[in-house]
Order: C-alpha cells, then sequence, then structure tokens
C-alpha cells in the first residue's frame, strides 16, 4: 500500500435528508491532507437528500453524486467500488443514518496497514433523540437486544470473523466479486464469509466505533428487523451454515408464543404463562436500562427488544419456509421430467 493511498467513501443513500449532511461532515472532517473522493449513490430519494448533497458537493468537488438504480446497499457499494478513481486503493463503506468519530478514515487507513488485514470493521453504538428511538438504541446496545454480537459490544481490538463493515482493500473487495446484490439485507455477513475462504483477515477496530440513529417507531422496526432475519437465513442457507446459539434463542421466543397461542385456544389461558414470563423479563429488563441509563426511554427498550426478537425469528422462519417450497416445487418438476 503506498504511503498515502487513494480513498474512496461509498456512502448509499435513500431519503436520508435528516442525517446525511451530518454523516458527510463527519467523514470529511480533517481530510485535507488525504486524497479521497466521496461518492453518494442515491436509490431514488423523494426528500431533500439529493439536493443537501448537491450543496455540498458544490462547495467540494471531491463529493460526488451518483444514481444507484437498483436502490439496495449491496448494489450501491459494488457501483461505488467499480466507478472508483482509477488510483483508489481503499474503499470506505459508510452509512448515512451514522456519525462518524474524529480522524475515521485516517484510522481505517492506519489499521488496514498495520495490521495487513483485507477488511477493517468497527463496533456501532446506536443513539436516539425521540423517546421511541432513545427506547430502540438502548435495545440494541444490551445484550438482551443485540445478543451478545461484538459488532454491538466489543471493547477490544481482534481479528473476527464478522464486524459492522467500515473499509476493505478495493483489490480484495472486487477479487471476491463484492456484494451478493441478490441480498437486500445481511449483504456484510455473506461477503464476510467468502472474504475470511479467500485469505483475507477482518480486523475489528474497537477504537473507531461509529454512532447509529436507530428506527424511530416500532413499525420501522419491525420491518428492519423483519429483513435482518430473512437475510440472515439467505445467509446460512447459502453457505449451508447452523444458526449460533444467540440466533437460536428468538427462534425458540417466537416457537415458544405461537405454540402457547395456539394451546390456549384449546386448554386455556395457562398455556400463555412462559409467553407472559418472557414478556415480562423483557419489560423487567428495559426497566433496569432506564435505571442504570437514568433516562426513562429504557422503559421503550422492553417493547423494542421484545419486536426485534419476534421479527427477527418470523424472517428468518418466513425465508426458511420459502426456500424449502422453491427446494420442494424444482425436486417436484425434475421428477417430472425423468422418463
Amino acid at each position: 500500500m503506498p504511503a498515502q493511498p487513494f480513498v474512496t467513501i461509498i456512502v448509499p443513500t435513500l431519503n436520508e435528508e435528516r442525517y446525511i449532511a451530518r454523516a458527510i461532515d463527519s467523514l470529511i472532517a480533517g481530510l485535507e491532507d488525504v486524497a479521497y473522493e466521496l461518492i453518494v449513490l442515491d436509490g431514488g430519494s423523494t426528500d431533500r437528500t439529493t439536493t443537501i448533497v448537491a450543496q455540498l458537493a458544490a462547495s467540494n468537488p471531491r463529493i460526488r453524486l451518483e444514481a444507484n438504480p437498483q436502490r439496495y446497499q449491496s448494489a450501491a457499494v459494488n457501483r461505488g467500488a467499480m466507478i472508483a478513481h482509477p488510483e483508489s486503493e481503499i474503499i470506505l463503506r459508510a452509512d448515512s443514518h451514522a456519525e462518524y468519530p474524529p480522524s475515521f478514515v485516517a484510522g481505517l487507513i492506519r489499521e488496514l496497514r498495520e495490521r495487513e488485514a483485507g477488511s477493517v470493521v468497527v463496533p456501532m453504538r446506536t443513539r436516539g433523540t425521540a423517546f421511541i428511538q432513545r427506547g430502540i438504541a438502548a435495545a440494541q446496545n444490551s445484550r438482551f437486544g443485540n445478543g451478545g454480537a461484538l459488532h454491538r459490544i466489543g471493547t477490544t481490538s481482534r481479528y473476527v470473523e464478522h464486524g459492522h463493515h467500515a473499509a476493505f482493500l478495493r483489490k480484495t473487495f472486487l477479487a471476491v466479486g463484492g456484494y451478493d446484490e441478490s441480498f437486500t439485507h445481511n449483504e456484510d455477513a455473506e461477503l464476510d464469509i467468502r472474504l475470511r475462504k479467500s485469505g483475507a483477515k477482518l480486523w475489528l477496530c474497537s477504537e473507531l466505533a461509529v454512532t447509529y440513529f436507530p428506527r424511530s417507531s416500532f413499525g420501522s422496526l419491525a420491518r428492519q428487523y423483519f429483513n435482518h432475519g430473512s437475510g440472515r437465513a439467505k445467509t446460512m442457507l447459502k453457505h449451508r451454515q447452523q444458526p449460533k446459539l444467540r440466533q437460536m434463542l428468538p427462534l425458540g421466543a417466537l416457537g415458544m408464543n405461537v405454540t402457547g397461542i395456539a394451546l390456549s385456544c384449546v386448554f386455556g389461558g395457562l398455556f400463555l404463562l412462559p409467553s407472559a414470563l418472557y414478556a415480562g423479563g423483557c419489560l423487567a429488563a428495559g426497566a433496569w436500562l432506564a435505571v442504570v441509563n437514568r433516562d426513562v426511554a429504557g422503559c421503550a427498550a422492553g417493547p423494542a427488544a421484545m419486536i426485534m426478537h419476534q421479527s427477527w425469528a418470523a424472517g428468518f422462519g418466513y425465508r426458511v419456509l420459502r426456500s424449502w417450497r422453491s427446494r420442494t416445487a424444482r425436486i417436484k418438476v425434475e421428477r417430472r421430467a425423468l422418463p
């Protein structure tokens, strides 16, 4: 890697007028001596996102706005890596729904060089403003909400299997084919599997944690986690992996709740007791977070965690069932074609 490598910062967007200016400002702060370009790939925003980016680009020629016709982040990052400056050595994936610490870009360049890694990943800390969003953030920052995922709770830098994507050696990213664009969610974990199979190392830098602004309503949170669960199942099916314990727990909770409701309709409400204990435990954990964080919005973390668990598990189950039905239909067609 050159002493001063050229860096391409790729920012996928879709209706991010509330966050995009803050995200870009925090990314480029202190980069006067860094050779970089920042490409915003917009998936068809209907708010003021593109107007804001155009205004920023007018005052900084290293910022440019490009279209992302396929809308999803996986396609945006792939396109950004392809249209990057010919001298670009490093690509950064940056979410527009986030804020970045000082010297974030310089730190990633340093870590890529010193760790001889193909990718540097970072922890993600969530932060909210309104009541519900703060409760959701409290749940996502806690073990009972995130299951103990390293990129959520990691405080020690180390080599890992997966993390919140931040930086790649461009040649490594392109060599493995970039993101699988059939993935709308969980494309990062799927790519990490292929990176490790190629021999690349993934380094988690705990000092470069990003601040992420979570969904601000329970409905949008449910949709997000349904898609997360579906994407995780798709990754496991593609690479024939088994779920980890922390991924089995939400599936068990959903199965328990569905079974309890079904049995209670026939045999009475006693069968709802396990579900009531689960809900009570989540609500109690949320109340505890409110006390520990000294923020009454922590009380919303209990409902948020239940929504995250149940939606993730429902999405996972939906994807597995859909895959099973597709496989069954394919087998039937193949059998009919036999002489």
